[in-house]
């Protein structure tokens, strides 16, 4: 398991960022890397995002000293989401299928986590989030099919787009971790704007579905000192509560977006009136 750590940084301090300590704080660059467990581990609310990716082994999730814990779920909780070929999730020797857009809740406690992919060839790409947990809540699968989804935008303003929510209240119970999807229909490439911030939460985005030469501009920064990321396909961007978190891509995309924090209104959330945006 390799575990990336990255330190809280104050907004004032990312006003004076250049663009390569924007991209070094702020952008995960590498989900995947074949047979291993890629990780971020954020001070920013504690959150771990990253990717799994058996090809010729299978991968488990391990305590760290990082972690200081002797095993990875031993005060967190997990939500994962498969975005590549079927694979599978074994907790404490019980299995759960994955396929592609699966999901799944996992509480904390379990001890033993092992990923595996049914075929070398289109592996299983497990995307995952971990947050800090103070209770024991069900393990629960969860189908793309099972996902609370939820339409918004319009064609006129470029934002048609589904958001699926695997891990909510709404379809299970968790301590802090909201964990869901964001499909942008064709022709479409705006994300959450008029934006927001949320200073009772932090929130990672894993933009996918791209191609190789297709890119999203990802707003970020306080909302009267906006700056951007250039992103890539399968990379991530982390979000502290101050800042504001938007994209406009080249092309449609998706992206997976986990939220960690005070607490788990999803509509909770502070506006932005474009006026204001600077």
């Amino acid at each position: 398991m390799k575990l990336d750590v990255r330190y809280a940084n104050h907004p004032e301090d990312s006003k004076h960022y250049t663009t390569e300590e924007l991209r070094k704080h702020y952008l995960i660059n590498t989900m995947f890397v074949a047979d291993e467990a890629q990780l971020t581990y954020s001070h920013v609310d504690r959150i771990i995002a990253g990717g799994i990716m058996p090809v010729e082994k299978n991968v488990k999730l391990e305590g760290s000293k990082e972690l200081g814990s002797e095993f990875f779920l031993e005060r967190r909780e997990l939500g994962v989401i498969n975005i590549g070929g079927p694979g599978k999730l074994v907790i404490d020797g019980k299995e759960y299928i994955l396929n592609s857009k699966d999901g799944i809740y996992v509480g904390m406690g379990a001890k033993e986590l092992i990923f595996s992919s049914d075929s070398k060839e289109n592996p299983a790409k497990f995307y995952v989030n971990s947050a800090p947990a103070h209770m024991t809540y069900p393990t629960v699968k969860i189908d793309i099919a099972k996902a609370s989804p939820v339409k918004l935008g319009s064609l006129e303003n470029s934002n048609e787009r589904t958001i699926y929510q695997f891990v909510h209240p709404n379809v299970c119970k968790s301590c802090q971790l909201l964990m869901g999807m964001t499909v942008l229909e064709p022709n479409n490439m705006w994300n959450t704007m008029p934006c927001h911030t949320h200073e009772r939460r932090m929130e990672v985005y894993f933009y996918f579905n791209m191609k190789e030469d297709t890119r999203v501009f990802h707003l970020m920064g306080e909302p009267s000192e906006t700056r951007h990321l250039v992103v890539a396909n399968e990379q991530g961007v982390i979000s502290p509560s101050w800042s504001i978190h938007s994209g406009v891509g080249t092309s449609n995309y998706t992206f997976i977006w986990g939220m960690v924090g005070e607490n788990q209104t999803f509509t909770d959330m502070d506006h932005v009136a474009m006026a204001d945006l600077k």
